[in-house]
């Protein structure tokens, strides 16, 4: 008798997709509510989600934020999330506060500098109110007219949500405090914000972002484009008595006296920063810092060129104050003199080892670095992130150019 085997009969059933877990919560308790429309979780990868956001009296939608899986508009209070291959928690963010939207919003900021704002876009050359506000004809010729000012100084909080403000000018060389903020003072908040593409010129404390940072706090900003002035005079800010954290500057310089490629003078705490713009003037140059008086400034490098007369240095000009963990590209910069800091070669500056490795001169505490692929890719673990020989350290939160 013949007998036939057939194999694999008890495999024909289709696997079931894995299911994954949907939580959805709001930033801040009693901020608002977020809402799973479809509330069918545990759901499939690949599986579209209807999701809302409604927010509480007195606080506005501000977005969706999730570690990973996509929003088809993260802006939006009522739209679709695609599930990621995990479990996942999707945060809405509510603000009590002003939107900007517009740079006739932006330029609204004036009348109460003690407020929040939340920027929920870019600004560039076609947003409503550039011309009369913003652009070269603006303001009589002017341009911008900085937010905050000796007498009204910015106190509040802005957050630009990574977006860009691009184009703006600012003509004004017999004038002082010049950048998009003027003047900031204690308890003043500027995070989030990119500053693109930006022409200033001013006198006496000229920067991209903030002109004179009395005291404020600035977290995760960025300036490219020229600043031009005369004394103090810096990439994002120039001149600083507050906090610059996590931030960076690749716009070019030129002064007299006290210039840096991210602050002219720094009277207050820099960390975990950087520039890579060329600064020049007469006295007191730095790729970084041009009078480091009094300040600190840890964990932080430079790149750029810079050229002066005396106390010009790759990443501090001048120095009264403390430079720890600190490095700058002696090739680049043109020098092997700093006044704070220490000097390396651009292969070493692009080694992961010389800002984690203790054994490296000039290193007491390893810097928060880890590696990745390639200039496109980031790992949010790490503050830093490096292609091992290939670039400079970058901030993992700045966007890809």
């Amino acid at each position: 008798m013949l007998a036939i085997t057939i194999a694999g009969m008890a495999g024909c059933e289709e696997t079931p997709p894995m299911q994954y877990n949907l939580i959805l919560t709001v930033e801040a308790p009693g901020t608002g509510t977020a809402v799973d429309v479809t509330d069918s979780s545990p759901y499939a990868a690949g599986t579209v989600v209807s999701i809302r956001a409604e927010a509480a009296p007195g606080h506005r939608f501000a977005g969706w934020t999730a570690p990973a899986g996509v929003f088809a508009d993260a802006d939006a209070a009522e739209t679709t999330f695609t599930m990621p291959a995990q479990n996942v928690t999707v945060t809405a963010g509510f603000f009590a506060g002003q939107l900007i939207q517009s740079w006739h919003d932006l330029d609204a900021v004036r009348e109460d500098l003690a407020g929040s704002y939340l920027l929920m876009n870019d600004l560039d050359s076609t947003a409503a109110g550039y011309a009369e506000l913003a652009g070269p004809a603006a303001n009589g010729g002017k341009g911008w007219q900085p937010l905050g000012t000796s007498a009204a100084k910015f106190t509040g909080t802005f957050d630009g949500k990574g977006h860009q403000i691009r184009d703006l000018v600012m003509n004004r060389p017999n004038e002082d405090g010049i950048g998009l903020f003027g003047i900031t003072q204690e308890d003043g908040v500027i995070e989030n914000v990119a500053i693109m593409n930006v022409v200033v010129i001013g006198h006496d404390y000229v920067g991209g972002l903030v002109g004179d940072n009395w005291g404020g706090n600035i977290t995760n900003c960025y300036s490219t484009g020229s600043i031009t002035g005369n004394n103090f005079v810096g990439g994002l800010v120039g001149i600083t008595g507050g906090t610059i954290n996590n931030s960076y500057s690749a716009s070019s310089m030129e002064g007299t006296w006290w210039v840096g490629g991210l602050a002219g003078c720094n009277e207050g705490t820099i960390m975990g920063s950087y520039a890579t713009g060329s600064a020049s003037g007469y006295q007191g140059i730095g790729g970084l810092v041009g009078d480091n008086y009094q300040g600190t400034v840890n964990g932080c490098y430079s790149t750029g060129g810079v050229i002066g007369e005396s106390w010009v240095g790759g990443l501090i000009g001048a120095n009264l104050g403390t430079v720890t963990n600190s490095f700058w590209d002696m090739g680049s910069s043109g020098t092997e003199e700093s006044a704070g800091g220490t000097g390396k070669t651009s292969s070493q500056m692009k080694d992961i080892a010389t800002f984690t490795d203790t054994v490296t001169e000039g290193l007491d505490a390893p810097w928060n670095m880890g590696t990745v692929g390639d200039a496109s890719q980031r790992n949010p673990a790490y503050t830093w992130n490096i292609v091992s020989a290939a670039t400079y350290p970058f901030l993992s939160w700045q966007p890809v150019s």
